[in-house]
């Protein structure tokens, strides 16, 4: 019962932070007043009426109320309105942009280190060691998806405008069942493929994790700390210690890219 006190209360105040923020941002955001006005104000041949008109289609008319939770919806939606001067979502244009320059500017390791010095925080001290392998494995995950999200949205798209999925359309098939019958099997290859490089990479991240005593328990086998053990006999004419480890840590994450090579040539038709 102590922990689950514990994290009801670190939930709780999570949650009233994230309230304190939005609303600091909604004043920010509305504090130059209505947009509407200030765009279409001064130009020639638009009336109050039609201010009007588009101030209450954007959902910016009513009370401060009705706005800041008409607001703080879209977020939750992950809708950001349309881009003026793109004329695309904004909600896409951050996918297909943000998340490419997230994954180049912070290296996956420190996005791991980020989410485990979170968990420590949350997490009480009796259960850190119990719940070391499950937080490895929220915090590799998260590390990566940004890859996996990317491809599998590209592929979606082209895949959306093949002409197997407009005829479907057209037959009046539901949506939901031209996604996972049509769409979805054709999407799992270039899946399939990074999943197994993304593999090799998680390997190296986990060994990279307990390597700097961050990763699993000491108590708990992983290659990662049987190189950091190792280490420490390097120089003193122990050296297998540290070899063997490493050659086995080498050989894995080659083997795992070797089998994801063979995976893109067989799910490649153009090479069938």
């Amino acid at each position: 019962m102590g922990t689950v006190r514990y994290i009801l209360r670190r939930l709780i105040f999570s949650a009233f932070l994230i309230i304190g923020v939005s609303m600091i941002l909604f004043a920010m955001i509305n504090a130059i007043g209505n947009p509407i006005e200030i765009l279409l104000a001064e130009r020639p041949g638009i009336t109050d009426e039609i201010i009007e008109s588009i101030t209450q289609y954007y959902g910016l008319g009513g009370s401060v109320t009705d706005r800041y939770f008409t607001w703080l919806g879209a977020i939750i939606r992950f809708d950001f309105g349309t881009s003026i001067i793109y004329n695309l979502p904004v909600s896409e244009m951050l996918l297909t942009y943000g998340l490419e320059t997230l994954k180049i500017q912070i290296p996956a390791i420190l996005i791991a280190l980020l989410i485990f010095g979170i968990a420590r925080g949350i997490i009480p001290p009796s259960q850190q060691e119990s719940m070391a392998v499950y937080v490895l494995i929220v915090a590799i995950g998260l590390a990566n998806w940004a890859q996996f999200a990317r491809t599998v949205r590209g592929a979606t798209m082209v895949e959306r405008q093949k002409d197997y999925v407009s005829a479907a359309r057209i037959m009046g098939v539901h949506p939901i069942l031209i996604l996972g019958r049509h769409v979805l099997p054709n999407v799992m290859g270039p899946v399939m493929v990074i999943a197994t490089i993304g593999l090799a990479l998680a390997i190296i991240e986990e060994a990279t994790l307990s390597f700097l005593g961050v990763g699993v328990p000491p108590t708990q086998p992983s290659l990662g700390t049987l190189i950091r053990i190792g280490q420490q006999y390097l120089f003193s004419g122990e050296w297998w210690i540290l070899f063997f480890p490493a050659l086995t840590l080498v050989l894995l994450a080659l083997s795992v890219n070797l089998l994801g090579d063979w995976l893109r040539d067989a799910l490649n038709p153009r090479l069938r």
